[in-house]
């Protein structure tokens, strides 16, 4: 499927800022499933220095620096790009969960790479209750992609979609209290399982192409950026990327845009101002459109 991505951040405050200082991560990155036609990022004011870079984890990422005076920073970006849905190997998600623990079986190829996303993250910490719960998913000698389908099910299943119920610094043990969260927290829920079973999984960050209800137009904006997960599967170069927000393998209607260790090191923006400012205002619009002639 092809689309063309559109994500625009508006920062408005009620006094000058004389510097701002940020990283966005908003353009799609080249994988094995998914092709990048185009893609750019826009900053007004027009920042006194940027620079394209590649992070540790292979993301794209834009820095900038605007030193011109503002009460309205603008961080535009669009891209084009074409998705299909992952394939695995049948044979690297039938083995058991246990044999894909990299601190426990450390000579496996790669291991040394996946190790780092077993340990806790600062927004994905080993709550009490994480490991419990996925216990009911994570059976001895169960197959690897069994398990993680079935943790992806139970969260869908177990807890609500409210997005009153958290905020940005919310835990996953705020989550687990309140049964309720976005999909920042099921990916954050979901990563603290695993992880603390000994799985390696990273948190992802994009976009979900949605569909409107019917005989209703697209509405610009309607889309929102979205985060999944990815577990770690050993022997195949694979991760199995799953979506428990909407209880499914993530197919040909998520646009990855990074990944890493949880949302900290992938926010779409984020960054630092000098002001007086007392208040701000935050705005996102994100519209992943099919184009002409595509069919979601």
């Amino acid at each position: 499927m092809r689309y063309r991505v559109i994500h625009r951040t508006s920062y408005e405050y009620d006094a000058d800022v004389s510097d701002s200082f940020g990283i966005a991560h908003v353009v799609p990155r080249e994988l094995p499933w998914q092709q990048v036609h185009s893609r750019g990022v826009e900053i007004e004011p027009v920042p006194a220095d940027t620079t394209d870079d590649v992070d540790g984890y292979g993301n794209l990422s834009t820095y900038y620096h605007v030193t011109e005076a503002h009460r309205r920073l603008r961080v535009n970006a669009e891209s084009e790009v074409t998705v299909l849905a992952p394939a695995y190997d049948p044979a690297a998600l039938a083995q058991p969960w246990e044999a894909a623990r990299p601190l426990v079986h450390r000579n496996l190829p790669d291991a040394w790479a996946a190790a780092e996303f077993v340990v806790e993250s600062p927004k994905a910490q080993h709550a009490a209750g994480a490991r419990e719960y996925a216990a009911a998913s994570f059976l001895p000698g169960r197959a690897i992609g069994d398990a993680v389908v079935d943790l992806t099910h139970r969260i869908f299943r177990d807890f609500r979609y409210d997005g009153k119920a958290t905020t940005v610094t919310s835990t996953v043990a705020d989550v687990l209290a309140a049964r309720a969260g976005v999909c920042q927290d099921f990916a954050h829920l979901a990563l603290a399982c695993v992880r603390s079973h000994g799985l390696a999984a990273r948190y992802v960050s994009g976009y979900l192409a949605t569909q409107p209800p019917p005989g209703k137009e697209r509405v610009f904006g309607a889309d929102a950026s979205h985060a999944w997960l990815a577990v770690w599967l050993p022997l195949s170069g694979e991760w199995l990327a799953v979506d428990p927000t909407n209880d499914q393998v993530v197919g040909d209607r998520h646009v990855t845009t990074a990944w890493g260790r949880d949302y900290g090191d992938v926010a779409p923006v984020k960054g630092v101002i000098f002001t007086e400012a007392k208040r701000s205002t935050l705005r996102v619009a994100v519209d992943v459109a099919p184009l002409e002639g595509a069919v979601v």
